[in-house]
């Protein structure tokens, strides 16, 4: 079965105003710092492939990492480090950054303004649907910060977004993904009874910036299987902090993450867990 969905913040620990301005603060930087990087390659940016042609990495996203490590080791050298480029670091206050320095490295490259940098501040330890404290994204396209989390009001540049509406499935715009290799087979099967429910589906290429549609209404909710924690612990605390819901569901053999409005994040756990008929 999945995990329970909440919209109250991982116990134990809270998050301050400074933790709010800075996290906002250091995804702008790190897209900024992405953003040049590409510019001044000429919109051209050398790439290397991780676990496959359409899985990439680049400077850009090793130096944004880079940089967001060094501040958070000047303002929060007590808290541990988790980062997709591979930066790690203890924790000596209970709580962890999780690192997305470009979210969406494929639409980077390939000049797709649908990419963006993310970060997301959790409790050590956890690893639910719910468990987080706070996330941010920053959508360099469209000069956009989005901070919020279970206990923290969503905001895009500081002005609040309106709480989630409750929408179902059948009238929803859903975002996923399902990798060519996986179309056959109990993960494909799995992945068709979900999208049999929507209304239409994108596949856009960013979880966290599928997040920051959901967020703001313009699609219902968006699940993938086998998400790190970097792709979808910083969406999950927009849509946490707007009153939304996530969950974890095992289904096909693996772990799928979906995030949105209850009903339709309800909605689509069911049909994952549905028999084939």
């Amino acid at each position: 079965m999945g995990a329970p969905t909440s919209n109250t913040p991982a116990a134990g620990l809270t998050v301050t105003p400074d933790d709010v301005w800075l996290a906002g603060d250091l995804v702008r930087e790190a897209a900024g710092l992405a953003a040049r990087m590409r510019a001044e390659a000429g919109g051209s940016i050398a790439t290397d492939t991780k676990t496959s042609v359409s899985d990439v990495v680049t400077a850009a996203d090793k130096a944004a990492e880079a940089h967001v490590l060094e501040r958070l080791a000047q303002e929060r050298p007590d808290d541990g480090v988790l980062g997709e480029e591979g930066a790690t670091s203890a924790s000596a206050s209970g709580r962890e950054w999780v690192i997305d320095p470009v979210d969406g490295t494929w639409n980077f490259v390939a000049g797709i303004p649908w990419w963006c940098s993310a970060l997301a501040l959790r409790t050590v330890g956890t690893t639910g649907a719910t468990d987080v404290l706070l996330g941010a994204v920053h959508d360099p396209a469209q000069g956009r910060t989005f901070v919020g989390g279970p206990g923290v009001p969503t905001t895009v540049n500081g002005e609040p977004l309106p709480p989630l509406a409750d929408v179902d499935l059948a009238s929803s715009g859903v975002a996923t993904y399902l990798h060519p290799t996986f179309q056959h087979g109990p993960v494909g099967d799995a992945w068709r009874r979900a999208v049999s429910g929507v209304a239409t589906i994108r596949a856009l290429g960013s979880s966290s910036m599928d997040s920051t549609a959901v967020a703001e209404g313009r699609l219902g909710c968006q699940f993938q299987h086998s998400l790190p924690d970097w792709d979808r612990l910083p969406g999950a605390a927009l849509v946490l902090g707007l009153g939304g819901a996530a969950a974890l569901v095992q289904a096909g053999g693996r772990t799928w993450n979906i995030t949105g409005a209850p009903r339709a994040v309800a909605e689509v756990e069911a049909l994952l867990l549905a028999q084939d008929q």
